[in-house]
């Protein structure tokens, strides 16, 4: 399965231990994880800005990402109406990188799921779908 974590999802699976960390570390195994250039710019700021990675670390996890699907920025965000105008780019990239699955925590995200074009889901969601085996 092809799957999408936002940046929310891949701050906490390299910042503490928990679901988000087993959750990557399951996709890498046995999933394709899509990732894109408009995560990686906001992953990479956010470890920079808010929790003050040391340099070498934050080149660790974007070498481990980029060996993966990585999807160029899309040339313009999702046309879905949505608060937050990052939002829109982080749908775009999922949608350009043909996930089949988009996990993460926004709020703003999860409201409109029923909107999206592919399945939004929170991590625990995912994690009981993998456990369910669907």
């Amino acid at each position: 399965m092809r799957v999408c974590l936002d940046t929310n999802v891949l701050v906490a699976a390299f910042a503490t231990r928990g679901l988000c960390a087993d959750v990557l570390r399951t996709v890498l195994v046995d999933h394709e994880l899509v990732v894109g250039e408009v995560l990686l710019e906001e992953l990479d700021r956010v470890l920079t800005t808010k929790l003050r990675v040391p340099e070498a670390r934050r080149a660790a996890v974007r070498a481990a990402l980029t060996t993966t699907v990585v999807v160029p920025r899309p040339a313009a965000p999702h046309p879905m109406p949505l608060a937050d105008e990052d939002d829109r780019w982080i749908l775009a990239t999922a949608v350009a990188g043909d996930a089949e699955v988009l996990v993460t925590g926004d709020q703003v995200l999860l409201a409109a799921a029923d909107r999206e074009p592919l399945p939004v889901v929170t991590p625990r969601a995912f994690w009981e779908r993998l456990r369910q085996g669907s």
